[in-house]
């Protein structure tokens, strides 16, 4: 479920109703956090399914007034390197300035009809800031069928850092409207950033 919000309070209060090892979440987050105060936010849980395994995994979102902070939160059965089940949370901290892309796609249905302010059926959000990208390659061709000359390879490298997909279905009309509340909170800090 995603939550939203713009206070530190809030952020502790919304971790804490997402059930999700509440204590060391907020611990990593607000060690990230410091002492600035909280712009906007979002926390996402997701259930994955792997093998006979039920995984779970929290993301939370954070907009400060300089800083863009992603947090990950992932639990892990029992294996070969630890007796017992363990949890791993990473924080990453980014300066606005920094962050080159927010990409909101929305999936709606009917589109024929639809009327501005429709809730979409889900969202995809995709912020990049050049700390992991994706490279699609395929090889080149020169439009000649008939020719086997080795054109080398063509390309598309895409900023992959965060992907989040929210959908009305699997998470609830309200976590989809969160997802766009903070995608235009985000788009508004960097849209200022760049203008000073």
């Amino acid at each position: 479920m995603a939550k939203t919000g713009t206070t530190t309070q809030g952020l502790r209060a919304a971790i804490e109703r997402s059930g999700y090892y509440p204590t060391l979440v907020a611990e990593a987050v607000q060690a990230a956090v410091g002492g600035e105060p909280v712009v906007s936010y979002l926390v996402h849980q997701e259930t994955t399914f792997d093998a006979n395994e039920v995984r779970r995994h929290v993301t939370v979102l954070v907009l400060t007034g300089t800083r863009f902070i992603v947090s990950h939160t992932d639990e892990q059965a029992a294996d070969a390197t630890s007796p017992s089940p363990y949890a791993t949370t990473s924080t990453e901290s980014v300066k606005l300035g920094r962050i080159s892309s927010v990409v909101l796609s929305r999936v709606v249905a009917n589109p024929e009809s639809y009327t501005p302010g429709q809730l979409p059926r889900e969202v995809v959000l995709t912020i990049g800031w050049g700390a992991v990208a994706r490279l699609d390659l395929e090889p080149a061709s020169c439009g000649d069928p008939n020719c086997d000359a080795d054109h080398g390879y063509t390309g598309s490298s895409t900023a992959d850092d965060l992907s989040l997909r929210v959908s009305e279905a699997g998470d609830g009309p309200e976590s989809v409207r969160e997802t766009l509340a903070f995608a235009q909170a985000l788009s508004e800090a960097t849209a200022a950033t760049s203008a000073r």
